[in-house]
């Protein structure tokens, strides 16, 4: 008798044993089942936390094509076909002065032409003028850089590159140092960061040195 209780007691355990077993490899066949999908999941969330680069509307550049400007200025010059002539509306009175309107790019190179001697306006203080307009934006500006080149035509030109969030980005004078004087500067009539600006303001540089290089003064 005592036998059979031992006996019925070991296949109680055996039982017990074999589902306990049976529950945990249930278990672990859950737990493989469940893994890819905790992965896909997990994946999942991660892309859509990823950050999104920052864009920008795409800008079409024309191609660099150039008319010679016509008119009675005391000078000649090749402007950019993508601008449009227009005559300085702030100073009506400066019949050489006018602006070149990249209307498609909300941008502007305003030429002003000062007669040397004329007026008191020596060239000493036409040029230091033209060097204290670019040194107004040094509080912005992260850097400026200047350079000196000589025209086709023997005159000289002084460039100023501004970098930084700055309303001018490029400046310019060319002069005879004798008799006559032009100033360019390049500005924005919009409130876009220079770095979105940036295949535009590239672009402008490259009309702005053709033109530089293209300057005649008329005796």
């Amino acid at each position: 008798m005592e036998n059979l209780i031992l006996t019925m007691k070991k296949s109680g355990m055996m039982k017990a044993s074999y589902m306990e077993r049976s529950i945990q490899k249930a278990r672990f066949h859950m737990k493989l089942l469940a893994l890819p999908l905790l992965l896909l999941v997990l994946a999942g969330c991660e892309n859509t936390w990823l950050p999104k680069p920052t864009g920008y509307n795409k800008i079409d550049l024309p191609h660099h094509s150039y008319d010679s400007l016509s008119g009675d200025y005391p000078y000649s010059l090749d402007f950019a076909k993508a601008s449009r002539v227009e005559a300085d509306s702030f100073n009506l009175s400066e019949t050489a002065w006018i602006n070149l309107n990249y209307k498609d790019f909300g941008a502007k190179v305003h030429l002003t032409y000062k007669k040397i001697g004329e007026g008191g306006s020596d060239f000493q203080t036409l040029s230091n003028d033209a060097f204290k307009l670019t040194a107004k934006h040094q509080i912005k500006a992260y850097g400026i850089e200047e350079g000196v080149l000589v025209t086709p035509h023997g005159y000289t030109a002084v460039v100023a590159e501004l970098s930084g969030e700055v309303p001018t980005q490029f400046q310019f004078f060319v002069t005879d140092s004798t008799r006559h004087f032009l100033r360019g500067a390049l500005y924005f009539n919009t409130a876009m960061k220079n770095d979105s600006l940036a295949p535009v303001i590239e672009h402008i540089k490259i009309d702005m040195t053709h033109l530089m290089n293209s300057v005649k003064f008329l005796d």
